[in-house]
C-alpha cells in the first residue's frame, strides 16, 4: 500500500524489495514533495488571478483615461467651432454693411459766375457746388451730419462736415433755384471752408430735418459746396476729385473735369 501511495504521489523510483523503514521514509518524503507541489500549485493559481485583476484595473484607468481626453477635446473642438461660426457670422454681416450700406453720388452740377475774393477778381470759374446723393440699395439710414467729405482740386485738399450753424439746411428748392436757396436770409451756399449745406430734394418719410439730416430709401439731397471759399473757384480744365466717407459703410470716390466753359450758367459735371 505504501508503495502504491507513494508511486501515485511522488516521481520517484522506489525498488519494491526495500525494508519497511526505507518505505516508511520515502513515503514521507513523498508526502512532503506533494505538499510542497500544492502549494506551489495554489500560489501560482493565486499569482494568476491577482494578474488577471491588475490587468483589468489598468485596462480600466486606461479607458477612463481616454474618455476624459476625448470630451475634453471634444469639448475644446465644439467652442472653437463655435467661436469660429460666430465669428465668421459677424464678419459677414459686417462685409454685407461694408458692400451696401453707404451713399449713391446722382449728379455734380456747377455754378459759373464772376465772383471778387479778397480783392482779386476770379472769373469764368465755378464757384457752387452740388452733390446730388441718395442711400444705395439696402443701406441702413445715413446721418448726413456724420459724413466726411473730401474734395480736391490737385493743388489743395478740404475737409467738409456737415454745418452746424446757418445756413445748413434748405427743405426743398426755391422759386429762385438751387443755386438761389437761403436759410435764415443766407445763401445756403455761403460755407467756409470746413463746411457743407443740404438741400433737400425728396423725403417722402419727413425723416430729414436740420438736426438731425438722415436720409434713407428713397431720399435724395443736394450737399452743397462753396468752391469759392475752398479754390477760389475751379477754373477750366481743372481735375477735380474727392471721396464721401459715411459713418457706416464704404467709401464713395468721385471725380470730374472742369470743361470749357462758355456762356452757360450751370454745368453738369458728373
Amino acid at each position: 500500500m505504501y508503495l502504491n501511495v507513494l508511486h501515485a504521489y511522488a516521481p520517484v523510483y522506489i525498488p519494491a524489495n526495500k525494508g519497511n523503514k526505507s518505505c516508511m521514509y520515502s513515503f514521507v518524503l513523498a508526502i512532503i514533495y506533494s505538499f510542497e507541489m500544492g502549494c506551489l500549485m495554489g500560489l501560482s493559481l493565486v499569482l494568476k488571478k491577482n494578474s488577471i485583476g491588475a490587468i483589468g484595473i489598468g485596462a480600466m484607468i486606461v479607458f477612463i483615461a481616454m474618455v476624459l481626453v476625448v470630451g475634453i477635446a471634444a469639448s475644446v473642438i465644439i467652442q472653437t467651432a463655435n467661436d469660429l461660426s460666430i465669428t465668421s457670422m459677424e464678419t459677414g454681416s459686417q462685409t454685407t454693411d461694408e458692400v451696401s450700406a453707404g451713399l449713391r453720388i446722382m449728379d455734380i452740377e456747377g455754378l459759373q459766375d464772376d465772383r471778387k475774393l479778397g480783392g482779386t477778381w476770379y472769373n469764368n470759374s465755378i464757384h457752387n457746388l452740388t452733390l446730388s446723393v441718395t442711400t444705395r440699395a439696402g443701406s441702413p439710414e445715413i446721418d448726413l451730419s456724420q459724413i466726411i467729405l473730401e474734395i480736391s482740386n490737385s493743388d489743395t485738399k478740404s475737409v467738409l462736415s456737415y454745418n452746424s450753424g446757418e445756413p445748413e439746411f434748405v427743405d426743398g428748392v426755391s422759386s429762385s433755384g438751387v443755386f438761389g436757396c437761403q436759410d435764415g436770409g443766407v445763401n445756403i451756399f455761403d460755407q467756409g471752408t470746413t463746411t457743407f449745406g443740404i438741400i433737400v430734394l425728396e423725403d417722402s418719410d419727413s425723416s430729414c430735418d436740420a438736426d438731425s439730416p438722415v436720409i434713407n430709401k428713397g431720399d435724395v439731397v443736394m450737399i452743397c459746396i462753396n468752391a469759392s471759399a475752398c479754390f477760389n473757384g475751379l477754373e477750366t480744365r481743372t481735375n477735380v476729385w474727392g471721396t464721401i466717407l459715411p459713418e457706416g459703410g464704404s467709401l464713395v470716390p468721385y471725380s470730374f473735369r472742369i470743361p470749357g466753359l462758355g456762356s452757360d450758367t450751370v454745368f453738369d459735371l458728373y
